[in-house]
């Protein structure tokens, strides 16, 4: 099966800055695309940004002070986040697309989540 290993979460004040990390594993051909979601209490949950190649797709809030990156070697992709705010408080959700054998089709996979908090 697969397994998606997020950290990197915590509590940050605002205008801070924290790096989420999620590590794939498992039965993996290959991985079409990675990102990140998140969800705060009673609202659901939205996209932050993703990677699929080399092209990234953000969230207007998460553009200018979000970046995503990933290490294909390591199967793992990144969220560096800047400039927290308050608002940035919520689960954050690690979601890729995997191949898990030649000709194969996609199944999407979701981490457990890490929660980030921003004190004002």
């Amino acid at each position: 099966q697969v397994q998606l290993m997020e950290s990197g979460g915590g509590l940050v004040q605002a205008g801070g800055s924290l790096r989420l990390s999620c590590a794939a594993s498992g039965t993996i051909f290959s991985i079409p695309a990675m990102g990140w979601y998140r969800q705060a209490p009673g609202k659901q949950r939205e996209l932050v940004a993703s990677i699929r190649g080399s092209t990234t797709n953000y969230a207007d809030f998460a553009k200018a002070r979000f970046t995503i990156s990933r290490d294909n070697a390591k199967r793992t992709v990144y969220l560096q986040m800047a400039s927290l705010k308050p608002e940035d408080t919520a689960v954050y959700y690690c979601n890729t697309e995997i191949v898990q054998r030649v000709l194969g089709g996609v199944r999407t996979f979701w981490g457990q989540g890490t929660q980030v908090t921003v004190s004002s």
